[in-house]
Parts: structure tokens; C-alpha cells; sequence
């Protein structure tokens, strides 16, 4: 049970927080009851606002769609008046731009350009909004005249700064320079930077605004004109330098040279002049090798000199060349081959700056009749040289093909380039080059064909045999004639292949080495092919030489020229790289000649069997020594004595004029020979040394043997 005490406490703290909330409820509806009547002030107050506010707007909303009218109507106003502005200065652009018009776009390129503008402007106005006025025929007329005048600027600009390129810059450009360390490309700058930017321009608006086209033909023809005049500048001044060493490149070039300040004059092709250098050198040699010290001088004897003279003159002659001048012939080939090359590079350059003037779809056409004249001359003067090849083989002048070689194999060899400059041009233009290789080759493997039979067929004119029995004029000239190929092997093979000569020669073909197209064949085959070529020659050359032999009438002088013609041919092939080519298909080539040399020298040596036999016991009558001899006896004593002194004597008069001009040669056969009769002129000496036959010994003793021995050692000595 509850204390009382602690009930009246609890009472007392409940009825306390009775009391509290109660005084709490009554703030709370007092406050309440405020609130309430502040908030019907409130919408009261609102209420009065909106009233006013509907009020106001129903009296500015008119006013302010006044304001916009107005407004709308100011800008219409200023628009119009604008428009009437702009119309109105069409009106004024044919008089405005007419004092620049006719004064033209020069040097005022951007101005003129701007006028152009508005000009096109009025006439693109007038069309759409009044083509019946005349205003439209007026600044027609002056947007045509504008544009007659770019393009006459236009034309005015190429041909005042297009000039030929400077031969020595071209010979930089294609760097013939071996001696330089470096090759450095040369830029070939055909007009001034700032011309061919407004030259850029006037292209450019031709092109976009102009609708014309007859600038691209324009363009071609100047430069295709400056082109050709490169060309013949070039080819020019090779005929220039022809009579002077003087200098073929630029400054600049020439102050990068290592060794020398001085430029050299590009080297030669090597052709005739070659064979005239090599004529040179056999006719400053002497009998005994005295002037040139060698023991290959072929050409000496009695004729020498003269049949010397002769080639030399008759090369002169099929070619134009005067004897102590520069060599015409070498020159034109030098030029033709610079030529080629300079086309090369100045029409890769002329492309170059073809696509920053015409538009790309354009720049092939526009390259393709730029480059024909300049093309179509040089075409026309490469087969003005297979003409006159093909009018010489005529003549039978086969050495002509020689000048064909350096040219081809520089055609070849520029093929590749070439034909990647003219990509993209027309069939015929890409053609011409191929057909001027096909003719060549073709030309000039008739050449050499026509060459090996004409070496099979000359003829055996007795006039024409050398009278000491020295190395025949047909030799020299095919030796000679071969030794030229050498610098062409690959170009003569791949003439020779060009026109299926497997088939004479009866070279096996290998599915390897050949293709649809003779110009496939492989180099080992072009190779094989002109070997069998040579060897065919010098086969044709031993057959005519035999034939040739025939027209002496001593055996022994016969022999001396074949033995004169095959040591030079032998020595010939050894000296050169001759004998490597002929042993690609025959084996053991300078054995065949050795043989033959040694033939010859034993045909040769049975000619003192004549005299030797004089020497030797036959016939004679056998007979003891001491005792007296009867008359016959002593009779044939002697004539052995008086034939062998008159054969001797005849010999070294007959053979003293011939001539066999290898010095190691002549010595080896005077040795062999002054052994063979100086023995047994001292046994037959030793015999009838103490018998006497004769009251005048001396009569019959003419020689002694050392005297003998003199007399063979001056044979083939004219000097002596």
C-alpha cells in the first residue's frame, strides 16, 4: 500500500502539469485565432493587387503591340534602303572597275582579282533579277575583257619567264660528274617564285570562274617550246665544246671536285676513236719494238705504214672525222646519249611544276603534249641514226653498228626512268622509246650478222695481199671490230637475242632463260650467244685467211702470213677479254691457235729443206778420203758448195723483205732456224774440210758459219 505522503505528492505534480499544458492550449488558440485573421488581411490586401495589376495590363498590353509594330516597321524601312544601296552599286560596278580593267592584272594581280569579283557578282544579279537589262550586256562585256586580259597575262607571264635551262645546269642536273664524291640532286627552277604563284592564281581562277581551258594549251606550248630549246641548247654547246676542253659544268659543281679545279669533258663512248687510238699505237711502233717497245705490233712490214694510213683514212671517211681533230662522231654520240638523259630529268621537272598550275585530272593530257615535240625530235634523230646504220650496212660499212652500241645500251639503260616519266601519257607516246630499241637491235644484229659473212666472203685480191706477208687489213679491221664489243657485251648479246639467233648458232634454249619476249633472255644466254657470234667470226676470218693464203706463190710466204694472222689474232685475244668470251662455248681457245702458229712455222722452216739438203751425203758418190777424186766427184762437191751459197743468198734476199712483227716470234723462229742450217753447215763443213776438190776453195767456201747465222739473223729486217 501507498504512503499518503507520496499520493499528495503525485497529485500535486500531475494537477502542476495540468495546469501547464492548459496554459499551453490557450497560447496556442490565441495565436491561432491572430493567424486566421492576418490571413483574411492578407487575401483581402492580395486580392485589391490583382484587381489593380489586371487593371494596369489591360492598359499597357495595346501600347507596347504599337511598339513592336513600329519597330518592325524602322527595320523594314533600314532593310530596304540597304537592298536599294546594293542594288544600285551593279549599277555603278562596270564604272567603277573600268580604270583597273583596262590597265590590266600586272602587278596588281590581287586587286585586279577583286574587280573580277564584283564584276562576276553584278552579272550573276542581273541574270537572276533583270536579264533584259542592258547593264547585264555591260558588265558581261567587262567580266569577258577581264578574263581575255588574265589570260593574256597569263601567257605574258610564261613566256616573259620561261626560258631554256642552262646546258651546264642540265649536265649538273643528270650529274655526268664521276669524279664528284657526292651527286647532289640539282632543283632545275624554271620561273621565279613569286611569278609562278600569280601564274598559280590566274590558273586557279581560269579554272573555277573562267570556264576556260584554252590556258592548258597555252601553257604546253611554251613550255613544251622551252623544252626543245633546252634540248638543242644542250646539244649545242657539246657542239661548242667539240673544238675545246672547255669547262661542261657550273661553278658550283666544278668547286666540288677533289682532285682537280677543272672540269673534264664527259667521258667518250668509245667507238672508232677507240679503233683509230688503237691504229695510232701499232704505227708508232718499230720493227724491233724501238718506239713503244711492244712485241704486238702486227701491222709493221713493208705495207704497214700504208695499209695503216688507209684504215685510218677509210674509218675518216665512213664516219666524217678529219685525222688530228676531236671526233665528230664521238661528239654527236656523246650529245645524242646527254640528250636522252636531259629529256629525263627536265620532263620529270616540267612535271613537277605541271601539277602545281593545271588541275590533276588534267596534268596527264596537258604532260602528254608537252613533251611530244622535244620526244618526237629526239625519236626522229634515233632513227636518223638507224637510217644511216642501215644505209652503211648497205654500203657494207658494218663498222657503223659501232655507233649504234653506246646509244642503245644508254636507251636501255634510261628505259626504266624513262618510262616511268611517262606514265600515265598515251600508248603511242610510251611506245616511241621501245620502238627506237627494237629498231636498233634490229639494225644492229643485221649489222653483225652481215659482218660475219662479209668476213667469210672477201675476196682474194691478189692486190690487196700484203706483199710481206704481214697481218692482212681484214684481220685488223675484225679483230678490232670485236674488241669494240667487249664494252658492249650485254648490249651485243641482247641484239644478237633480240632476234632468236638460238636457232643458227645451235644454242640450246633453257625455259629459265627466256620468256615470251626476246628482250627476256638472261644475260648468261646473251652472253653464250655472243660468244658463239665471236667464234663464228673467227672461224669465217681462218677460213678467208686460208683461202687468202692461196694467192702467194711461195708456200713459205704463205705460210708466214697465216702464222702473221693467227699470232695476231692469238696475241689480240689474250690481251683483251677477247679469249674469256670465246671460251664460254669453246674450250681451250688459244690452244687451237698455238697449233695452228705451229703449223705454220713448220710449212715455213721445210723452205730451207732446199737449202739443207745441199748439206747432206745423198747422191753423193761413195769415195775414200785422201785419195784423189775423180772429175765427177769434185763436180758434185761442187755443187753442193754452189747450191747451197746461191739458195742461201736467194732465201735472205727473199725472206730479209718479209715481215713477222712480233719481235718474240721473229726471234724464236731466226733461232731455230740459223740451229737447224748452222749445224749442219758445220758438218758439212767438218766432211770436206780436208778434201780437196777445187783449186779455188774460197770460190766455193764463201761462208763461214758465224756469217751464216749473220745472214738468218737479218731475216724479216728490212733495216738490215
Amino acid at each position: 500500500m501507498i504512503p499518503t505522503e507520496d499520493a499528495s505528492a503525485r497529485k500535486r505534480e500531475i494537477e502542476e502539469k495540468l495546469k501547464q499544458e492548459q496554459d499551453t492550449l490557450s497560447f496556442i488558440r490565441d495565436n491561432l485565432e491572430k493567424s486566421n485573421q492576418l490571413t483574411k488581411g492578407m487575401v483581402s490586401i492580395l486580392s485589391s493587387f490583382e484587381s489593380c495589376l489586371m487593371g494596369l495590363e489591360n492598359d499597357i498590353i495595346p501600347v507596347h503591340k504599337q511598339t513592336e509594330n513600329l519597330q518592325r516597321l524602322q527595320e523594314n524601312v533600314d532593310k530596304t534602303l540597304c537592298c536599294l544601296d546594293h542594288v544600285i552599286s551593279y549599277y555603278h560596278v562596270a564604272k567603277e572597275t573600268d580604270k583597273i580593267i583596262k590597265e590590266g592584272p600586272a602587278g596588281r594581280l590581287d586587286e585586279y582579282l577583286a574587280c573580277i569579283a564584283k564584276i562576276q557578282k553584278a552579272v550573276e544579279y542581273f541574270q537572276d533579277n533583270n536579264p533584259d537589262s542592258p547593264e547585264l550586256n555591260t558588265v558581261k562585256a567587262r567580266f569577258e575583257k577581264g578574263k581575255e586580259l588574265l589570260e593574256a597575262e597569263f601567257r605574258s607571264l610564261l613566256t616573259r619567264y620561261s626560258k631554256p635551262v642552262p646546258p651546264i645546269l642540265i649536265l649538273d642536273a643528270i650529274g655526268v660528274d664521276e669524279d664528284l664524291e657526292v651527286q647532289e640532286e640539282v632543283t632545275l627552277e624554271h620561273l621565279p617564285e613569286a611569278v609562278l604563284q600569280d601564274i598559280i592564281c590566274i590558273a586557279g581562277w581560269l579554272v573555277e570562274y573562267g570556264r576556260n581551258q584554252d590556258f592548258m594549251n597555252v601553257y604546253f606550248q611554251i613550255r613544251s617550246s622551252q623544252l626543245d630549246r633546252s634540248i638543242k641548247g644542250l646539244k649545242e654547246h657539246f657542239r661548242k665544246s667539240s673544238s675545246s676542253s672547255g669547262v661542261l659544268y657550273s661553278p658550283a659543281v666544278q668547286n666540288k671536285r677533289k682532285d682537280t679545279p677543272t672540269k673534264k669533258p664527259p667521258k667518250r663512248p668509245g667507238t672508232i676513236r677507240k679503233a683509230q687510238n688503237l691504229l695510232k699505237q701499232y704505227s708508232q711502233h718499230g720493227l724491233d719494238g724501238k718506239k713503244g717497245g711492244s712485241n704486238l705490233s702486227p701491222l709493221e712490214g713493208h705495207d704497214h705504214d700504208l695499209r695503216v694510213k688507209h684504215l685510218t683514212d677509210v674509218l675518216n671517211e665512213k664516219h666524217g672525222v678529219t685525222t688530228g681533230k676531236d671526233d665528230m662522231l664521238d661528239i654527236e654520240i656523246d650529245s645524242y646519249i646527254h640528250c636522252i638523259s636531259a629529256f629525263v630529268k627536265l620532263a620529270q621537272s616540267e612535271y613537277s611544276l605541271l601539277t602545281e598550275i593545271i588541275p590533276e585530272h588534267h596534268q596527264k593530257k596537258t604532260f602528254d603534249s608537252l613533251i611530244q615535240e622535244a620526244l618526237d625530235n629526239l625519236m626522229l634523230e634515233g632513227e636518223g641514226i638507224v637510217s644511216a646504220a642501215r644505209r652503211a650496212i648497205m654500203r657494207h660499212d658494218y663498222s657503223a653498228v659501232l655507233t649504234i652500241f653506246p646509244i642503245l645500251r644508254h636507251l636501255k639503260q634510261t628505259k626504266q626512268e624513262f618510262d616511268s616519266t611517262l606514265q600515265g601519257t598515251a600508248a603511242s607516246t610510251k611506245n616511241k622509246l621501245p620502238t627506237l630499241i627494237t629498231s636498233m637491235e634490229t639494225i644492229g644484229a643485221k649489222a653483225l650478222e652481215e659482218f660475219a659473212d662479209s668476213i667469210k666472203n672477201d675476196p682474194d685480191k691478189e692486190y690487196n695481199m700484203p706483199k710481206d706477208g704481214t697481218v692482212h687489213e681484214l684481220t685488223s679491221n675484225a679483230i678490232l671490230f670485236l674488241q669494240q664489243l667487249l664494252d658492249f657485251q650485254e648490249t651485243a648479246g641482247a641484239m644478237l637475242a633480240s632476234q632468236v639467233l638460238g636457232d643458227t648458232y645451235n644454242i640450246p634454249l633453257d625455259p629459265r632463260e627466256t620468256s615470251s619476249s626476246a628482250s627476256s633472255y638472261s644475260s648468261e644466254f646473251s652472253r653464250r650467244l655472243l660468244s658463239t657470234y665471236i667464234c663464228k667470226v673467227l672461224g669465217n676470218l681462218q677460213l678467208n685467211l686460208l683461202s687468202k693464203s692461196k694467192v702467194y706463190e711461195d708456200p713459205a710466204l704463205s705460210a708466214i702470213f697465216l702464222h702473221n694472222n693467227y699470232n695476231y689474232i692469238l696475241k689480240s685475244l689474250e690481251k683483251s677479254e677477247l679469249i674469256q668470251l670465246v671460251a664460254v662455248t669453246q674450250r681451250k681457245p688459244e690452244n687451237v691457235y698455238r697449233e695452228l702458229i705451229e703449223r705454220e712455222i713448220q710449212t715455213y722452216q721445210r723452205s730451207w729443206l732446199r737449202v739443207t739438203e745441199y748439206l747432206t751425203d745423198r747422191n753423193m758418190l761413195p769415195f775414200q778420203p785422201g785419195t784423189k777424186l775423180k772429175d765427177k766427184e769434185r763436180q758434185m762437191i761442187k755443187d753442193k758448195f754452189k747450191g747451197f751459197n746461191d739458195g742461201l743468198e736467194e732465201l735472205c734476199k727473199i725472206q730479209k723483205v718479209w715481215a713477222i712483227p712480233d719481235k718474240e716470234q721473229r726471234d724464236t723462229i731466226r733461232q731455230a732456224q740459223k740451229k737447224v742450217v748452222s749445224r749442219a753447215y758445220r758438218d758439212f763443213l767438218s766432211r770436206y774440210a780436208n778434201i780437196s776438190f777445187t783449186k779455188n776453195p774460197e770460190k766455193y767456201h764463201k761462208y763461214k758459219p758465224e756469217q751464216v747465222e749473220e745472214m738468218i739473223e737479218k731475216l724479216f729486217d728490212t733495216s738490215a
